[in-house]
């Protein structure tokens, strides 16, 4: 049997650039508080968004078991879109009432569900019987629930 073991990546403390965004020491803690829930999970494989908070989520993990963490570029966070938004709440609130609606080069709901969702299918399909761990953003958690099973 294939266990995932998503992992949404801990507190971060907020850069302007969204890829180097670091854990605060809230998240370092966070991220060792999921490190002793995974210990005797034996996890064989740890795959990772590469936004540093992602990675940095799961080190952690991937030492315990002495594996190296393998980035997947669609485990990414949904890009809301390219320009400022006014209100980060409203703005969220429309994209999940308009599965279709994209803001100004962003991605829409159905978009980014579709690329991770593929992602997750290659995974599942590469590491068939084997115990992983994915670190990736709440967004792309949630669309990817909602795809395998909306309750």
């Amino acid at each position: 049997m294939t266990t995932i073991y998503f992992v949404r990546h801990a507190h971060s403390t907020y850069t302007k650039e969204e890829r180097e965004r670091p854990l605060s020491e809230k998240g370092h803690c966070d991220a060792e508080n999921v490190t002793h829930l995974l210990k005797d999970k034996h996890i064989d494989v740890v795959i990772s968004s590469p936004y540093k908070r992602a990675i940095q989520t799961v080190q952690g993990i991937a030492n315990t078991y002495k594996l190296s963490i393998q980035t997947e570029e669609d485990l990414r966070e949904r890009l809301l879109s390219t320009e400022p938004v006014s209100n980060f709440n409203d703005a969220m609130q429309n994209v999940w009432e308009d599965w279709s609606f994209a803001y100004e080069g962003g991605e829409s709901n159905d978009i980014a569900q579709r690329r991770a969702v593929i992602c997750i299918q290659n995974i599942l399909k590469k590491y068939e019987g084997k115990n992983i761990v994915i670190g990736t953003h709440g967004n792309i958690m949630v669309l990817l629930m909602n795809y395998f099973n909306l309750k």
